[in-house]
């Protein structure tokens, strides 16, 4: 493994503690402490899970699973279980591997989510990734209506080495999606991200300025390959995926950014967003730094929730 993946997870273990206590020691207690597998074995797994954040759905599909492979191989001690919900978890959760297809086409990266999830710190971390893959980055400012938003931006585009795009305050965000485009194709860039503005209590002027952003991408560069990664809070729990539900009605998401995954002891709203809206969740992030944002990987996460000791 190397220093970054094991420096992430090292973090990764850490931030997932809270989360561990609530869902794994409770699920060990289940394992270790009945006597045999029956309707109140699986009711209690039942609970659990869905207080842990895992949601119904998931939940629902994973034992399911579960109680046909009890079937299946004539398990009869509880703990023989377990190995086969942790594998049922991860199925769960696989995002495959086009969902990082836009790494290798010219492309356009929406990011969108309330204020205050971490956006446009993610957009710079972003940024930043990519720049270390040896792709050109052009990052769009077009949240215009948050007085910092530019200042934050211009701060990770210098460190990124990214080519900034912006307006003045409060300027159409249509026009600095334009401007952003256009310096995208004559500069040869290979990914576009763009920061948008975080307001949700007024979805209708947020429908019409990301519909308008959307005209505008198929008039300036139809070819362009599309992302719209919702950027969500882990902290908040079943609000992360209210969001997510709110903002799919008003754009097609393609993926979601989990922040904040350190520390919180909601980590299982991870797998009940991905089952629910079956909108993959593509980056997870458990700190500050640059390298506090990974690729999800499914494994990775779920072995860490489980603290199972990763080789390499």
């Amino acid at each position: 493994m190397s220093e970054e993946k094991q420096g992430f997870w090292g973090r990764l273990v850490s931030g997932l503690s809270k989360t561990r206590d609530h869902i794994v020691d409770g699920m060990d207690a289940i394992f270790y402490g009945a006597s045999h597998i029956d309707d109140d074995f699986y009711e209690e797994l039942e609970e659990l899970m869905i207080t842990g954040d895992l949601g119904v759905r998931a939940t629902d599909e994973i034992l399911e699973k579960l109680k046909e492979q009890v079937r299946e191989n004539h398990i009869r001690e509880p703990i023989d279980c377990k190995d086969f919900l942790i594998h049922n978890i991860k199925e769960q959760m696989d995002v495959g591997e086009t969902a990082y297809a836009f790494e290798h086409e010219k492309s356009i990266v929406m990011l969108i989510g309330v204020n205050g999830v971490g956006k446009t710190t993610t957009v710079g971390k972003l940024a930043g990734k990519l720049k270390a893959q040896g792709k050109k980055v052009v990052i769009g400012a077009c949240d215009t209506f948050r007085a910092a938003a530019k200042d934050q931006l211009a701060e990770w585009a210098h460190r990124a080495d990214a080519d900034l795009i912006g307006g003045n305050d409060g300027a159409d965000p249509g026009a600095v999606l334009f401007d952003a485009i256009q310096a995208s194709k004559a500069r040869g860039a290979d990914v576009l991200l763009c920061d948008t503005a975080g307001r949700l209590h007024n979805k209708k002027n947020l429908m019409a300025e990301l519909q308008k952003m959307d005209k505008i991408i198929a008039a300036e560069w139809p070819q362009a390959h599309r992302e719209n990664l919702i950027v969500l809070d882990a902290t908040t729990g079943q609000n992360a995926l209210q969001q997510a539900r709110e903002f799919g009605q008003i754009c097609e998401l393609t993926g979601i950014i989990l922040t904040k995954m350190d520390g919180t002891a909601k980590g299982g709203i991870a797998v009940a967003i991905q089952s629910e809206l079956k909108v993959p969740v593509k980056y997870i992030g458990v700190g500050e730094s640059i390298d506090d944002m990974q690729k999800f990987d499914a494994d990775t996460f779920v072995d860490a929730l489980f603290q199972k000791n990763q080789e390499s």
